[in-house]
């Protein structure tokens, strides 16, 4: 069963990615007094004791390549090959899905390059041709999110689209989140639906999940930082979409800085990871300069209140957890995600700073 069904190369990737190892280098050169980075070797450590599957393995790639730990995003990255499948999709455990393994395109593809080995590029060259011409997807082309049906889910936006965009194939990346948004999106609430069934020709699960709002979020800031700088009309489209999530989401926004598994739903459980999640997008745009500064201070809630939620053995307690993501627990994308928030933040930091 597919997670949470509960609800129903490149020159521009070299420059788009140096920054996140830059940025991170300083993180680890204050490791001993920084709470930052002690934040982020705890959970980093606490994630690679989890057993994982492709969406997993690729957003803590992603994460470390965030934090600039170059050599375990190649070590991953190899770990991801050996279970690559016949049509492409790496890190697929079981019978994975059409797009999540391109969570760590990105990073896999950077690790392609830092090291040069011709295995790897074209192990990663595979996982595109994948995505860009086999993925199972809808007669407008937009992609699919589980083999089982004709389903395009909110998760999708942190798939696909960050990793064409890193490739360099901007328009793809773009027409992809823009299929997402036109069914998806509901303009009234600034909350993403989570599944539309493309046969059926309506939602599937209508509810508005907090874990697919925070991927979309996540996956729209990304998606921004690979544009070039003269695609403004296409960034200043992309960050007035997530800055409508954000706005969406922060309007149920608990005391305690949190948020309900269905982000309108009082009901269902309190959950951390959409806090993580929100304030990665959230430092992103500040960062990069989408976000006026006026969020910085909705972003250090975000973290104040996830941070809360680490145990002392790193672990982001009260996430929509795995293995069905159906009730509190921890998860590899909860711990990667306060690895990003936190490399995040400090690259926040650095950019109004300086």
């Amino acid at each position: 069963m597919n997670r949470r069904c509960f609800l129903q190369t490149a020159s521009t990737l070299s420059i788009s990615l140096s920054g996140f190892a830059g940025a991170a280098a300083s993180v680890a050169s204050d490791r001993g007094e920084d709470e930052s980075a002690r934040r982020i070797e705890m959970a980093r450590n606490a994630a690679l004791a989890l057993q994982r599957r492709d969406w997993e393995q690729g957003i803590f790639a992603q994460a470390l390549l965030e934090a600039g730990d170059r050599e375990r995003v190649i070590l991953l990255t190899r770990a991801a090959i050996v279970q690559q499948t016949p049509d492409g999709r790496l890190a697929v455990v079981g019978s994975g899905g059409p797009t999540d393994p391109a969570m760590g395109g990105a990073a896999y593809a950077q690790a392609a390059r830092w090291t040069g080995d011709a295995a790897m590029q074209q192990a990663v060259d595979r996982l595109l041709e994948w995505i860009r011409h086999k993925a199972p997807r809808s007669a407008e082309g937009v992609l699919y999110h589980v083999f089982e049906g004709p389903e395009i889910w909110s998760d999708g936006f942190n798939g696909a689209p960050p990793f064409l965009a890193a490739m360099e194939f901007y328009d793809e990346a773009l027409a992809q989140i823009e299929g997402f948004r036109q069914k998806l999106w509901n303009p009234e609430r600034q909350l993403l639906a989570h599944i539309w069934d493309d046969g059926k020709r309506q939602l599937k699960d209508p509810h508005f999940w907090g874990g697919g709002n925070g991927w979309a979020a996540a996956g729209v800031a990304r998606v921004i930082r690979s544009l070039p700088r003269e695609r403004v009309k296409d960034r200043q489209r992309l960050a007035a979409f997530a800055r409508e999530i954000l706005d969406g989401c922060l309007r149920h926004q608990r005391p305690d800085g949190l948020f309900h598994d269905v982000v309108d739903d009082p009901a269902t459980f309190v959950e951390s990871n959409l806090a993580q999640m929100l304030a990665y997008a959230a430092y992103s745009g500040l960062a990069d300069g989408w976000l006026p500064l006026s969020y910085r201070a909705a972003a250090d809630r975000l973290r104040r209140a996830a941070r809360d939620k680490m145990d002392a053995s790193g672990w982001v307690q009260g996430a929509c957890g795995a293995p069905n993501f159906d009730r509190p627990g921890v998860s590899t994308e909860a711990q990667s995600f306060c690895i990003l928030m936190e490399a995040a933040g400090q690259r926040a930091k650095a950019a109004h700073s300086a």
